[in-house]
C-alpha cells in the first residue's frame, strides 16, 4: 500500500482527518514549544505548563481524541470515504495517543527529569527557535523570558508529587539538572547570550526591558537549581536501571512496535563485532598494522581532514549538504524545491549536541542543523563528521521532515507536524548513513570508517540500554555480573574513541532516557527489513523495485510508528 500512489492530489478531507486536525489545534493550544517549531499564531506571552494540572490537560485531550476517533471511524466506513490516508492516521493515533496515556498513569511526565530532553532543556532551548527579526518579536521574547519563572515552577510542582508517589529520578539525572540550571542562572549565560544578539534590532529601552527580563530567567533557574539540590537529590536513587517492564514501555514509545529485548540484545553485540571487523579491515588498508584506535587518531591528525575555526565548521556543513541535495534529487529521491533549503547551523559554548529542527509549514523558515560546540572546542575531523550531515541532512532528517511538510494535499497537519517517532526518524537517518556508503558517496576509506564509527556507537547503545536497564547479565569481558553504570562506562570507553566528557554526556543521557538511545539501530534495522520485503514482494510479482518509488511512499507517511510503518508499506491493514 502507499498513500502517495493511491491517493488523489485532490484528496477530501475525512472525519477522520477532522479528528487529527482537531486533535493537533489542541496540542499547539497546549504546548508554546510546539506553536514555535511549527510557526502557528498564538500567545507571546508563556511557555509550556509543566505541572499536573498542564500534564493532565494533555491526557484529557488523548482521551477525547481516542473517543471521537472512534466515531469519526465508523462515520468514515460508513460514508465509503474511509481510504488509506484514513487507515494509516487511526492507526498511528491509538498507537501513540495510547503509549501517552499509559505513561501518564504511570507518572512518568511527574517525575521527568533528564540531563538532555526534560522540561528545563525545553525551557531553555525554546529560545533558540523564537522569532527574532524585529522589535516586535523581541518585545514578545521580553515576555516569554519572564514566563520561565512560571514554567520551572509548574514543574517543580510536578516532581513533587511524584516524589510524594514515589517517583524520583535517579540521582545521575538529578545532579547533571543541577549543574545545567546553575550555568543558565550565570551572568553572560544561557538567558543573557540570547539577549544579546538582539543587537541594533531593539531600542534602549526595549534593551534594557530584554536585560532585565533575562535577569527574572537567571533567578528562576537559580531557584530551581537550589530546589533540585535540596528538596530532590538527598532523596534520588543511586540506581539508574528502570527495570524490565517499564523499560519495555519506553521502548514501545521510542520505536511504534515491541521488539524482543532479549534477541534484541543479542542481535546489539552481534552487530557490534561485525562493525568492528569492518574497521579493522579498512584500518589495515589505511595504515597497516594499525589498531582501529590508532587509525582514528592518524586520520584525526591528517591536515587534509581537519577543520579550523567555528566559521570553517559551518561552510563545511552547508557544502557537504548542498552537494548532497543537488546529488539526491531527481535520481534516489523527488525533492521538491523548498526542501533544497538547508541552513546549517553553530551554536558557540553549546553541550556538543548535533541536531535537525523542521521547516515551519510554509518553509518560511527553512531547516536547519544546529552544531552546538561545548566552549574551547575548535578543530573538527570531517572523516568522522560526514555522516553527520547526511544523518542531519539529506537524505536524513531534512529530507525526511520536509517530505512529509510538502504533503498538503494528502497528510491532515497531525501527520505532517504533530507527531514524531524516534525508531522511525533516527532510524531513518542510520538508513541514510548506510544508504549513503551503499550509492557511493563514502568511498573515501576515511569517510567510511567514520560511517561505520556513528555505526558502532549506536550498536553498542543498544546493548548498553537493555543491558543496565533491564538488569541483564554483563559480558564476561566487564567480568560478568549484573549491568551497572560502571560497566556501562567501560563498554563504552572500550567500544567508542570520542573524547571523555562527550561519553560522560552521552551515557548520562541513556541513562535517564530509557529506550530511546536503541531506537536508532532498531529503526534501522526495522527500515531495512521493511525495504528488502517491498523489494522481495515487487520483484516475486514481476514488477521492477524502484528504490526513488520505496523512498517517495515511505516518507510520504510521515513520522509513524514502526508498526504503522510496516502495516502500511506490507499491506497490513
Amino acid at each position: 500500500m502507499s498513500e502517495s500512489t493511491t491517493q488523489s492530489p485532490s484528496r477530501v478531507p475525512t472525519p477522520v482527518d477532522a479528528v487529527a486536525e482537531q486533535h493537533f489545534q489542541g496540542m499547539l493550544d497546549l504546548s508554546p514549544s510546539l506553536r514555535i517549531e511549527v510557526g502557528a499564531p498564538g500567545r507571546d506571552d508563556e511557555l509550556d505548563d509543566f505541572s499536573p494540572g498542564g500534564l493532565a490537560a494533555q491526557d484529557a485531550l488523548n482521551t477525547r481524541t481516542i473517543a471521537a476517533l472512534a466515531d469519526a471511524e465508523a462515520e468514515s466506513r460508513a460514508a465509503g470515504t474511509f481510504d488509506d490516508v484514513d487507515a494509516v492516521t487511526a492507526d498511528a493515533l491509538r498507537e501513540r495517543l495510547g503509549l501517552e496515556q499509559e505513561l501518564h498513569a504511570l507518572g512518568a511526565g511527574l517525575s521527568d527529569l533528564n540531563v538532555l530532553t526534560s522540561p528545563f532543556q525545553t525551557v531553555r532551548e525554546f529560545f533558540d527557535l523564537v522569532p527574532t527579526a524585529s522589535e516586535a518579536d523581541w518585545e514578545a521574547n521580553a515576555a516569554r523570558l519572564r514566563a520561565v519563572a512560571q514554567a520551572l515552577a509548574g514543574h517543580r510542582e510536578s516532581l513533587l508529587e511524584a516524589r510524594a508517589n514515589g517517583r524520583i529520578a535517579a540521582r545521575t539525572q538529578v545532579a547533571a539538572v543541577i549543574g545545567q540550571a546553575r550555568s543558565a542562572a550565570e551572568a553572560a549565560g544561557h538567558f543573557d547570550r540570547f539577549v544579546a544578539t538582539a543587537g541594533d534590532t531593539v531600542s534602549a529601552g526595549l534593551r534594557r526591558e530584554l536585560e532585565d527580563a533575562a535577569g527574572t530567567a537567571r533567578t528562576a533557574s537559580g531557584r530551581f537549581a537550589e530546589f533540585l539540590q535540596e528538596q530532590l537529590l538527598p532523596e534520588a536513587p543511586e540506581e539508574d536501571a528502570v527495570g524490565r517492564e517499564e523499560y519495555a514501555l519506553h521502548s514501545r514509545m521510542f520505536l511504534g512496535a515491541e521488539i524482543d529485548l532479549d534477541e534484541t540484545y543479542e542481535w546489539g553485540l552481534e552487530l557490534l563485532a561485525s562493525i568492528d571487523a569492518e574497521q579493522r579491515e579498512i584500518a589495515e588498508s589505511l595504515y597497516p598494522g594499525a589498531s582501529v584506535r590508532q587509525t582514528m587518531e592518524l586520520l584525526d591528525a591528517d591536515p587534509e581532514r581537519r577543520l579550523h575555526g567555528l566559521d570553517a565548521l559551518r561552510e563545511w556543513m552547508q557544502s557537504t549538504a548542498d552537494d548532497a541535495t543537488a546529488a539526491m534529487a531527481g535520481t534516489h529521491f523527488d525533492i521538491s524545491d523548498p526542501v533544497r533549503t538547508i541552513e546549517c547551523m553553530v551554536l558557540p559554548d553549546g553541550t556538543g549536541g548535533i541536531y535537525y529542527t523542521p521547516p515551519t509549514s510554509d518553509f518560511s523558515r527553512p531547516g536547519r542543523m544546529w552544531w552546538s560546540v561545548p566552549t574551547g572546542v575548535d578543530t573538527f575531523s570531517t572523516w568522522q563528521e560526514k555522516t553527520t550531515v547526511y544523518h542531519e541532512g539529506v537524505p536524513g532528517h531534512h529530507l525526511q521532515f520536509g517530505a512529509a511538510v510538502m504533503q498538503d494535499d494528502i497528510l491532515n497537519s497531525w501527520r505532517k507536524q504533530g507527531v514524531w517517532v524516534s525508531g522511525h526518524g533516527e532510524g531513518w537517518a542510520l538508513y541514510a548513513e548506510r544508504l549513503m556508503d551503499e550509492l557511493g558517496f563514502l568511498s573515501d576509506p576515511g569517510d567510511r570508517f567514520g560511517m561505520l564509527d556513528s555505526q558502532r556507537l549506536r550498536a553498542a547503545r543498544v546493548c548498553l540500554d537493555i543491558g543496565v536497564h533491564c538488569r541483564k547479565q554483563a559480558p564476561e569481558s566487564l567480568g560478568g555480573g549484573v549491568w551497572d553504570k560502571q560497566k556501562a562506562w567501560e563498554f563504552l570507553t572500550a567500544n567508542v574513541a570520542m573524547e571523555r566528557s562527550f561519553l560522560e554526556f552521552e551515557l548520562t543521557r541513556y541513562l535517564g532516557w530509557p529506550g530511546q538511545a536503541p531506537s536508532y539501530s532498531v529503526g534501522q534495522r526495522i527500515w531495512q527489513d521493511v525495504r528488502e520485503a517491498v523489494q522481495m514482494r515487487e520483484e516475486s510479482a514481476g514488477r521492477g523495485f524502484s528504490l526513488r518509488d520505496f523512498h517517495s511512499q515511505a516518507l510520504a507517511l510521515g513520522s509513524v510508528g514502526l508498526s504503522t510503518l510496516q502495516k502500511a508499506m506490507l499491506g497490513g491493514f
